[in-house]
């Protein structure tokens, strides 16, 4: 099992920045991907951003230039730094980690954005 335990939401002004943490615990040494996903009222969950072990992260468009997500193994973190927020990034955020056959989910933090 592995827990994954986010913090870092809260309120923001549209262009302002908040950085979102994760960290993991628990079995972690077969998670091989870690990244960030958002859910706002009415819609599907989405990918933010998700980086694979090795390689490099993949961002939504809508995000893209704004977010960067970083990885700090020694710590088992990963955090979002979100920049040049918009109110349309409103949404729980939710971290997620991977291993083969499984995605793990933290509990969710809220960002909102005002105008």
């Amino acid at each position: 099992q592995v827990q994954l335990v986010e913090s870092g939401g809260g309120l923001a002004q549209a262009g302002g920045s908040l950085r979102l943490s994760c960290a993991a615990s628990g079995s972690i040494v077969d998670i091989n991907a870690m990244g960030w996903y958002r859910q706002a009222p009415g819609k599907q969950r989405e990918l933010v951003a998700r980086n694979t072990r090795g390689t490099s992260t993949n961002y939504s468009d809508s995000v893209k230039g704004r977010f960067t997500l970083s990885r700090d193994n020694a710590k088992n973190t990963v955090y979002l730094q979100m920049n040049s927020l918009k109110p349309e990034d409103t949404a729980v955020y939710y971290c997620a980690a991977d291993e083969v056959g499984r995605r793990y989910w933290g509990q969710g933090t809220q960002v909102t954005v005002s105008s």
